[in-house]
């Protein structure tokens, strides 16, 4: 008969990014004795932010969108969102520009993006209505009946539940062929798949389903919190430090030894013991970097045989002078864009014509740049693991700069008064994540739902949490995956919410 061994019951959070925050918040809340530790100075994760002569750039997430998730976590804890940040609706949305001359501004009301569309295509605002009705019906399908369930085994859809999902089947070919049913012209075709970047997917390799974006940002709309996704960031520690959780940052976790009730962290502070460990570090970069071999789940070769979402050319940029006509967020996009995706997936290179985006918090935020200036962030969206070196990203950011100019009218080569860079390196090096992917594990058909990385990690005690887990990629998506990991945790070791865990050695 196994020797039990009571502890304490404490669970350490590896990584304090949304996942983590959220998992930490939750565990705490049920009773769980949490630790989070954080190898930078700063939690957040990807969502880190920038500040340098009295400029500040969100450096990751910059779109706040489905705010029923946001009032949906806080509310667990019997708060809200504005106990913590105040939001603005944005108006516009955003802009796009595309290479042809051609822009459109996309507002928060149905009339406008009725209108947008019918100026391209006769009965094109009756199609979004129909598009849009369906893109909702679907999400509060696949949030209350799916996502919300965490339902990440393939045997978890063995369910009634799930019977009124049947039907929509064909959500599981690619969003261009869906879209291709409401409208045909190409530019109305790219604004309902341009959210596919967010989930770091071509119209080509991603599922159908994913069109509930839609209805995520044109039904549900676009926000902006005050202070930026810092300010969100720093909602998300204060919850989890107000439910009983210690955070500390500056303290890197290089190894993970043990199993459930025996683990032992090695960082670079010295050792923490802990009974579960809950890891917001990528499962590629825990299982090659943290775990022995011996407690892997996977080859090495697994993690490189995966789908990963685009990295990301970023530009930080301090401006002189004005910026009109960009907008807090603004597009830019060739007519066809094939190209640039292609670029990504198929044959891996810099892409000639890219499509980007650019965030200008100044817009709406005064207290991101000094008076006279803006802040810009401008991200173009690469294949991972691309040479990155000095003398590519100069010429890229010239490629960029000059692009911008032609086809916007916003020229500012000479006016940069501030700026950084990021791109491949940084990702893959700061973040640890595989191949310098900006984004995680990306939404294809294989990678979708139980086919994404689940939250119990191979290793007894180990749990997982954040974009390459269930449901995926996105700050609201991180947060319910902390959700259910917490969950699990609790489940497998019901003991740990009164910290009385007891661990086995066989």
């Amino acid at each position: 008969m196994p020797d039990e061994h009571p502890t304490d019951g404490t669970v350490t959070v590896v990584g304090g990014g949304f996942g983590g925050l959220s998992a930490a918040a939750y565990l705490a809340d049920a009773g769980a004795d949490v630790r989070l530790l954080e190898q930078h100075d700063r939690v957040g994760g990807h969502a880190n932010v920038l500040e340098r002569d009295g400029f500040r750039f969100d450096t990751g997430p910059s779109w706040y969108l489905m705010p029923d998730v946001f009032e949906r976590f806080f509310a667990h804890f019997d708060r809200e969102p504005g106990d913590y940040y105040d939001l603005e609706r944005l108006d516009p949305q955003y802009r796009v520009f595309w290479k042809d001359g051609d822009s459109v501004t996309i507002e928060p009301n149905r009339r406008n993006v009725r209108e947008v569309f019918e100026s391209y295509e006769d009965g094109a605002g009756a199609a979004l209505d129909r598009y849009l009705a369906a893109a909702e019906r679907n999400y509060d399908l696949a949030m209350d009946r799916v996502v919300y369930e965490g339902r990440e085994g393939l045997t978890d859809y063995v369910d009634t539940d799930l019977l009124p999902l049947a039907p929509r089947l064909r959500l599981f070919g690619n969003i261009d062929d869906y879209v291709a049913r409401y409208v045909e012209h190409p530019k109305l075709r790219q604004l309902l798949e341009y959210t596919l970047v967010f989930l770091g997917g071509s119209p080509h390799n991603t599922p159908a389903l994913y069109s509930i974006m839609s209805h995520v940002d044109l039904n549900l709309n676009v926000f902006y919190p005050e202070g930026g996704i810092a300010a969100v960031v720093d909602a998300l520690a204060a919850l989890a430090r107000e439910q009983g959780a210690a955070i500390e940052t500056g303290v890197e976790v290089q190894r993970v030894e043990g199993r459930a009730g025996s683990f032992t962290l090695r960082t670079d502070a010295g050792d923490r013991e802990s009974d579960l460990v809950v890891s917001n570090a990528n499962p590629a970069h825990t299982e090659r970097e943290l775990l022995d071999e011996s407690a892997r789940g996977h080859d090495p070769g697994y993690w490189d045989d995966r789908t990963y979402a685009p990295s990301a050319f970023m530009l930080y940029l301090g401006v002189e002078g004005d910026v009109a006509p960009l907008e807090h967020h603004t597009l830019v996009l060739p007519t066809d864009w094939d190209a640039h995706f292609a670029s990504i997936f198929e044959t891996p290179r810099w892409p000639e014509d890219p499509a980007y985006y650019l965030s200008v918090t100044s817009r709406t935020d005064d207290t991101v740049a000094p008076e006279g200036h803006h802040a810009v962030v401008a991200l173009v969206p690469i294949a991972p693991g691309l040479d990155d070196g000095p003398a590519v990203r100069a010429r890229y950011r010239e490629t960029v700069l000059s692009d911008l100019a032609d086809h916007t009218g916003v020229d500012l080569r000479d006016r940069v008064v501030v700026e950084e860079t990021a791109c491949v390196s940084e990702f893959a090096d700061y973040y640890g994540d595989p191949r310098g992917t900006a984004l995680g594990l990306a939404h294809t058909l294989f990678q979708t739902g139980p086919l994404r990385p689940g939250h119990r990690a191979d290793l007894d005690g180990l749990y997982y949490t954040g974009a390459y887990t269930t449901p995926g990629i996105g700050m609201p998506m991180c947060l319910i995956s902390g959700e259910h990991a917490a969950d699990t945790v609790l489940e497998d070791h019901p003991e740990v919410a009164d910290g009385t865990l007891a661990a086995s050695d066989d």
